[in-house]
């Protein structure tokens, strides 16, 4: 380590390059996967690498999976870097020394692979049922040890422990099919696994999507609906939370450039995104900046306060950093990315907002979708809704989609829920691949509706 250190600096030297941090990158994960009873992937990996990037006015970044190759990264990165020579600026800060590690109550590294594969069998065959045509369980964890330092003398060592398990089935009948899923996951170790009711979830995922196979399709057209917290998570993650990542906003790509301190949504309505939410799926303590991850507030009482920012970003819009520069890996270069993204909750309940609409439709659950942040648009799937009627839940309804502009929706928020819920794990690309969390209490709003086929 200190001969890297004194030939990073004496690299630095030669090539002119006034700032450089260096990630060394350990992970050890598991993947195990079963379909129709067959198993579909058995994974057991460790993987080391190195990722080094290089500042002279613009990025150098070079990598290497061979630790006996670390010393050309370095020279590399250093290389690109002063042939790149750029105008930008970027946050550099005081040097931070520390050892950071999310804490488990029982390491997932400890639990044998026969039991991981004992569970997914389990969960397998709960699964099985009349009309189930198909069936899938995905369990995967991984520890990541990175170690960061940097030319300002900052040396922080992170370990965070990921654990995620889902499971889908298809049922169909009289040629109509339908899926629906369910997916667990945290910052956390076997524990999380172990809390789980799988009996019951596997029950439910049958019923639903059992279910869906009679729900009738939706109406079109513009209506009130209650966002469920998993909708309300994907909304304002897909919609919202794009649009304020600092890159957007600098590379012009975001409806939301230039207005800060602006009301932008209902009073009352308050985002935030937080990666020192305990145990969430997107949590991390510092991001691969080596900046601590912060709790950043983004709406707060429906005025626009904050961007997610990188090193970069931040200097550029004269903000201070949050810690919202992520890399899939050591082979990626950091970008701003989102990490635990929420709405904090009202003072409405569930009852309370159903006897506000007279016509129109309750929706839950992320069946996907697209949203173009420079134009503010947007169109999600719910994997399930419920017409209302008088302030009642009446008929099912499949393949359902809402669509809209951004701010519209935000300024036609009605009522937000008080019930919180941010369980939603997964993965949000941007070209590359981050844990993510999301979620919110239940939103009362106005959006176009239509079917997804």
């Amino acid at each position: 380590m200190e001969n890297l250190v004194r030939k990073a600096e004496a690299l630095a030297e030669r090539y002119g390059v006034s700032y450089y941090e260096i990630r060394i990158t350990r992970v050890t994960a598991s993947h195990l996967s079963i379909r129709n009873g067959q198993l579909d992937e058995l994974s057991l990996n460790a993987e080391m690498g190195i990722g080094v990037r290089a500042f002279n006015g613009a990025w150098g970044f070079s990598s290497a999976n061979d630790m006996t190759r670390a010393e050309e990264a370095i020279k590399t990165a250093m290389k690109i870097a002063k042939l790149s020579r750029g105008d930008s600026r970027i946050h550099l800060g005081d040097p931070v020394r520390e050892r950071a590690e999310i804490k488990v109550r029982k390491p997932f590294t400890d639990i044998e692979v026969e039991d991981k594969l004992t569970l997914v069998k389990e969960i397998d065959s709960l699964l099985e049922g009349e009309r189930i045509v198909s069936r899938e369980t995905a369990y995967g964890d991984g520890l990541k040890e990175q170690l960061y330092f940097n030319s300002l003398g900052s040396e922080i060592e992170t370990v965070v422990p990921r654990v995620r398990v889902g499971f889908s089935v298809t049922a169909r009948e009289n040629g109509e099919m339908q899926t629906y899923w369910r997916y667990f996951g945290g910052t956390a170790g076997w524990e999380l696994v172990e809390d789980i009711d799988f009996p019951h979830w596997a029950e439910l995922v049958k019923e639903k999507a059992l279910s869906l196979l009679h729900a009738r399709s939706p109406p079109s057209g513009e209506f009130e609906i209650i966002m469920d917290p998993e909708l309300t998570g994907v909304f304002i993650h897909e919609a919202l939370g794009h649009a304020v990542e600092a890159d957007s906003v600098k590379n012009g790509d975001s409806i939301l450039a230039g207005k800060l301190g602006e009301r932008i949504a209902v009073e009352g309505l308050t985002v935030v995104d937080d990666p020192t939410l305990p145990g969430k799926y997107g949590s991390y303590v510092y991001d691969d900046e080596g900046i601590r991850g912060k709790r950043v507030e983004i709406i707060r009482d429906g005025v626009l306060v904050n961007y997610l920012n990188d090193r970069e970003t931040s200097a550029l819009l004269g903000l201070e950093p949050n810690g919202h520069g992520r890399a899939q890996g050591y082979a990626y270069q950091p970008l701003v990315r989102m990490s635990n993204t929420y709405v904090e909750p009202g003072s409405w309940s569930l009852e309370e907002m159903l006897e506000e609409v007279k016509n129109g439709l309750y929706m839950a659950g992320d069946k996907g979708g697209q949203v173009d942040t420079a134009s503010g648009t947007f169109t999600f799937g719910a994997t399930e809704g419920y017409i209302i009627e008088n302030g009642e839940i009446k008929d099912m309804v499949r393949d359902v989609a809402m669509s809209g502009s951004i701010l519209e929706v935000l300024r036609n928020i009605r009522a937000v829920g008080k019930e919180l819920r941010v369980e939603f794990p997964g993965y949000c690309g941007k070209g590359q691949v981050v844990p993510v969390d999301d979620g919110g209490p239940h939103l009362l709003t106005r959006a176009l509706v239509g079917g997804l086929r």
